[in-house]
C-alpha cells in the first residue's frame, strides 16, 4: 500500500510504499478522520501523529466520509461532493455512482494523511525544506489572520505581490491580488447611498400610495354623487308622469261629469 504523507506546515508531501502486512494490519479497520502513529508507515516518522484524510482503492474509486464500509457501494449523488464533479451534471440532478467507504481495508491503493504532531527528526523530503506558497490570501478577512492584523490597520500595505523575472520580451513585472471584501470609504458610501436610495424609493412609494388612495376616494365619492343624481331624476321623473297621469286624469272626468249631468237634465224634461 502506498501512504501519501503531507506537512501543512512545509507545503510539501511525499509517498511512502508500506510492503510490511503485519503493519498494515494496525491501518485496517480504521475510519477517515482517525489518527494513527507514524511508525507504521516507517521508523524515520518516530514521534509522529498522522491523520488519514482520503485515499483511493485499486480501481480508483475515491473513499467517501460518512459511508461506514470498507467495500465500494453504488449510492445517489449530488453534484459537486467526493465521486460526482459539478460540471458533469445539470442544476439539482443527481446519479448513481459507485464510491468507496471510509473504512480502510485490504483494497485500498493508495493511503492519504497529514501530519497531526511531527517528532523530533526532520524526514529527507517531507519536511526539511518549505516550499513558499506561490499565491497568497486574496480575501481581506484571510489576509488579516494571516499577519494578525487588527481593523486599524491597512490591508492593502500586506498583500503578497509575485515578481516575474525580466525575460527578452518582457520586463521585470510584480503581480497581486485584487482584495476581495475590502471595506473601504468608497464602499461605505456606495453603501450609505444605496440605503438611502431604498429609503427614497420606500418614501415615494408611501407618497404614490397615498396620492392614489385619495384618488380612487374621489372618484368613488364622485361615482355615488353621479349614482345619486341619476337616481334622484329617475325618481322625479317617475313623479313627473305620476303627477301628469293624474292631472289628465282629473282633467278627463272633469270633461265627462257636465256632459253626464246635461243627459241627466234632458232625461228628466222628457218624462215630464
Amino acid at each position: 500500500m502506498k501512504i501519501n504523507v503531507a506537512s501543512p506546515s512545509s507545503g510539501t508531501q511525499k509517498v511512502f510504499e508500506v510492503d510490511d502486512e503485519r503493519k498494515l494490519l494496525q491501518l485496517y479497520e480504521k475510519r477517515m478522520s482517525q489518527e494513527f502513529p507514524g511508525e507504521i508507515v516507517g521508523d524515520q516518522f518516530k514521534g509522529y501523529t498522522l491523520r488519514i484524510t482520503g485515499g483511493q482503492d485499486k480501481q480508483g474509486f475515491p473513499m467517501k466520509q460518512g459511508v461506514l464500509s470498507n467495500a465500494r457501494v453504488h449510492l445517489l449523488l449530488s453534484s459537486g461532493v467526493v465521486g460526482l464533479q459539478s460540471w458533469r451534471v445539470r442544476n439539482g440532478e443527481r446519479r448513481r455512482k459507485s464510491i468507496r467507504g471510509c473504512i480502510v481495508g485490504p483494497d485500498i491503493a493508495i493511503l492519504n494523511c497529514v501530519i497531526v504532531t511531527e517528532g523530533e527528526a526532520k524526514v529527507e523530503g517531507l519536511n526539511d525544506h518549505v516550499v513558499p506558497r506561490k499565491l497568497g490570501p486574496k480575501r481581506a478577512s484571510h489576509i488579516r489572520k494571516l499577519f494578525n492584523l487588527t481593523k486599524e490597520d491597512d490591508v492593502r500595505k500586506f498583500v503578497i505581490r509575485r515578481y516575474l523575472k525580466a525575460t527578452e520580451k518582457k520586463k521585470a513585472i510584480s503581480k497581486a491580488p485584487k482584495i476581495q471584501r475590502l471595506v473601504t470609504p468608497v464602499t461605505l458610501e456606495r453603501k450609505r447611498r444605496k440605503a438611502c436610495a431604498v429609503r427614497q424609493r420606500r418614501l415615494k412609494s408611501k407618497e404614490e400610495r397615498a396620492a392614489y388612495q385619495n384618488l380612487l376616494d374621489r372618484r368613488r365619492v364622485v361615482s355615488a354623487q353621479r349614482k345619486r343624481c341619476r337616481l334622484l331624476k329617475a325618481q322625479s321623473a317617475q313623479k313627473r308622469t305620476e303627477l301628469k297621469r293624474e292631472f289628465l286624469a282629473k282633467r278627463a272626468a272633469a270633461k265627462v261629469q257636465p256632459a253626464k249631468k246635461a243627459a241627466k237634465a234632458a232625461g228628466s224634461k222628457k218624462k215630464k
